[in-house]
């Protein structure tokens, strides 16, 4: 029998360091951009006349450890009303030459920290190195997970819907809660989005010269003006474009070609910067794999025979 690691949210949260994820998910970029792995479009269901969908996330790589990863991840929209995740699900490792089942753990966790710290692989190459003021827009899991990753900033400002949420995060981070999305990005050096909007709530007048923006929600946050305008980077293309919002014109490079040197960033102060992330299986895979290695390092979770 094998003998499968299994995680808890609990564990996830203890073992994926964000350092070490933000460390992780260049490895990942990396390697979609030399092509070392294979990774389909992910095939989603629909559930009919529903919000809320499931989506599968199959990635094999290749190389020294060959390994395929899957995530089935169940996104619902209306869960952090609920007080609970929009994203919930697994991520499991398979050995790549044998097939057989090594890990699995639960996949909330690993979504909002390896989202947060491909965020964060962004903003460090794309902001410009004087910026001061940070802007979150949403105030749950992911928004959380971005104060997290995006640290050291003079001033940060929280909007959301719900302002108790806002304010109850903005008291742990010591962040300041404004009333609109317009006054949260007036004079904001960087930007997040984190929020499950099914339609634009950013205009372009709204940011100032030198901005960068991250979107990391439904898709729907930005509007076509700032994704046209802007320097557009996406984790990759080919799930950008199959998005249907996004211009394949608009695209300036993917994120793994500003990591490994094959694209340049930012050219001026004044340059309005955008990163499009859509969350892609090589992330979940390398954020497993991680957590999977430090999980045997100290221990954590538990071992059955599967």
């Amino acid at each position: 029998m094998t003998p499968l690691l299994v995680l808890s949210e609990e564990d996830v949260v203890e073992l994926l360091d964000m350092e070490g994820c933000i460390a992780a998910m260049e490895e990942a970029l990396t390697a979609l951009e030399r092509g070392a792995v294979t990774m389909p479009l992910r095939p989603l269901v629909r559930a009919p006349g529903e919000n809320h969908l499931l989506g599968m996330m199959p990635v094999y790589r290749g190389g020294e450890r060959p390994m395929y990863s899957l995530k089935t991840v169940a996104v619902m929209p209306d869960n952090p009303a609920k007080g609970l995740d929009a994203h919930q699900g697994t991520v499991t490792l398979f050995d790549g030459v044998t097939g057989q089942t090594l890990a699995m753990m639960n996949a909330s966790p690993v979504t909002a920290i390896r989202t947060a710290a491909v965020t964060a692989v962004a903003t460090r190459r794309l902001a410009r190195e004087d910026a001061k003021v940070l802007a979150i827009v949403g105030a749950g899991v992911q928004a959380r997970s971005h104060l997290q990753a995006l640290p050291g900033f003079a001033e940060v400002r929280l909007a959301s819907r719900s302002r108790d949420h806002a304010e109850a995060l903005a008291s742990e981070f010591g962040a300041s809660v404004v009333a609109s999305i317009e006054e949260a990005l007036d004079g904001a050096d960087v930007v997040a989005f984190t929020t499950n909007s099914a339609e634009p709530i950013l205009r372009r007048e709204w940011l100032k010269q030198g901005a960068h923006v991250n979107a990391v929600g439904m898709g729907q946050e930005l509007d076509e003006t700032t994704l046209r305008e802007g320097t557009l980077f996406v984790d990759r293309r080919e799930s950008a474009e199959i998005e249907g919002k996004i211009d394949p014109a608009w695209i300036h490079a993917e994120l793994g070609e500003l990591v490994s040197g094959a694209a340049a960033g930012r050219s001026s102060a004044d340059e309005l910067t955008v990163f499009r992330s859509l969350g892609i299986a090589v992330e979940d895979l390398f954020a497993a794999e991680y957590v999977v290695r430090r999980a045997r390092e100290t221990g954590r979770g538990q071992t059955i025979d599967f």
